[in-house]
């Protein structure tokens, strides 16, 4: 599986596209690494209809595209669907598959607060952000997510905070990593809330708010250092001729990002 993806099957002339991370596949291979890949998104916004179509007539599979039909309806369970996908082709060698029924393994005992959090972080993995603060914050209307491992709140609250902050959305993300930091109090989540603060707040106002939580000398020096370093990194210098190229460019990775 390592290494360049080698088309066996036909190629589909009409891609088929991916709502999860909004990207278009064109071949059986692309779909089995999109699966391998994100054992967590796989939910019904992929596996319908319309990839049973699709499979069937632009990959001219019917036979795979029967096996997956069948389990359309139903609650998904993530091995029913990706094991046949993954014959189709041999896509996986036995020491790979031997690891996949080890994970698949462990998600199935994982509880289903756990598995939506994991979704979240697979898609701020995709840099699918707008998608995941979705997820974290259905996750977080939750009133028993306390029953969870000890920090679990804290992380979703982190990284919902991250994902503000990727969009930036910093008094969001501000919001965000205090609300971890209360859940914790470790330093860690200290160190985040204040560094977003600072990023929108005045000097005045962040040595203030260092007082109010007794900040020690060590997340001072900490933020200084980070802070530092963000104002070291050199922005790039752009030809003329490059700059409208380089607007659609980020223009295409925010409406990816937002889903839009």
């Amino acid at each position: 599986m390592s290494g360049y993806i080698l088309c066996q099957t036909k190629k589909a002339e009409r891609p088929y596209f991916i709502e999860n991370i909004s990207t278009n596949i064109y071949s059986v291979e692309e779909l089995c690494y999109y699966l391998y890949h994100n054992l967590y998104l796989i939910d019904k916004t992929i596996i319908n209809e319309e990839l049973c179509i699709w499979i069937g007539e632009e990959l001219n599979l019917p036979g795979l595209a029967a096996k997956i039909r069948q389990f359309l309806g139903q609650d998904i369970h993530v091995d029913d669907v990706i094991y046949p996908v993954f014959k189709e082709i041999n896509y996986l060698t036995y020491e790979e598959l031997k690891a996949l029924n080890s994970r698949l393994v462990l998600i199935s005992k994982e509880s289903a607060d756990m598995r939506q959090k994991q979704k979240g972080d697979s898609l701020m993995e995709n840099g699918m952000y707008v998608n995941a603060i979705r997820v974290y914050q259905k996750l977080l209307e939750r009133t028993d997510l306390e029953e969870q491992r000890k920090g679990f709140v804290s992380d979703v609250w982190h990284n919902l905070g991250c994902a503000y902050s990727y969009l930036f959305q910093m008094e969001k993300a501000m919001e965000c990593f205090y609300h971890a930091w209360e859940k914790t109090q470790s330093p860690k989540e200290l160190k985040a809330y204040l560094l977003s603060y600072r990023s929108i707040r005045s000097g005045a106002e962040y040595e203030k708010e260092l007082v109010r939580l007794e900040a020690t000398d060590e997340i001072k020096e900490d933020i200084q250092n980070a802070l530092k370093q963000f104002a070291a990194v050199p922005e790039p210098a752009l030809e003329e001729k490059d700059v409208d190229s380089t607007l659609a460019k980020l223009t295409a990775g925010y409406h990816r990002s937002t889903g839009s």
